[in-house]
């Protein structure tokens, strides 16, 4: 899946809700059973997601939404196989990105 956000240091959650198409209840839900989501609040409480927070989020998405694993398995896959894992799905990331660029030069040509 790619997700399309700018560049930024912090992204609000409806931000980051619209990105990954779900609702933010989900992505607030996510948070608490992930231990490796750690959005920032500020003193209102509106939770601030990190570029980093983002990477978790799609590699949780990946894992549940994508490939059907149950949150308890989720969970496992990261606790037990995050290294591994994680580089394997930044590779995959990394080429539907060039697959996308390189699908938008050749709609231009």
């Amino acid at each position: 899946m790619h997700i399309d956000l700018p560049e930024k240091r912090y992204y609000s959650i409806g931000e980051v809700a619209k990105a990954f198409e779900v609702n933010a209840s989900l992505i607030r839900f996510w948070e608490k059973e992930f231990d490796v989501l750690k959005p920032k609040k500020n003193a209102k409480g509106n939770r601030k997601f990190t570029p980093e927070d983002i990477k978790n989020l799609k590699f949780i998405y990946h894992l549940v939404k994508e490939r059907g694993f149950t949150l308890e398995g989720a969970k496992t896959h990261l606790k037990e196989e995050r290294q591994k894992s994680m580089d394997a799905f930044e590779i995959i990331n990394k080429l539907e990105d060039i697959k996308s660029q390189l699908i938008k030069i050749k709609e231009q040509l």
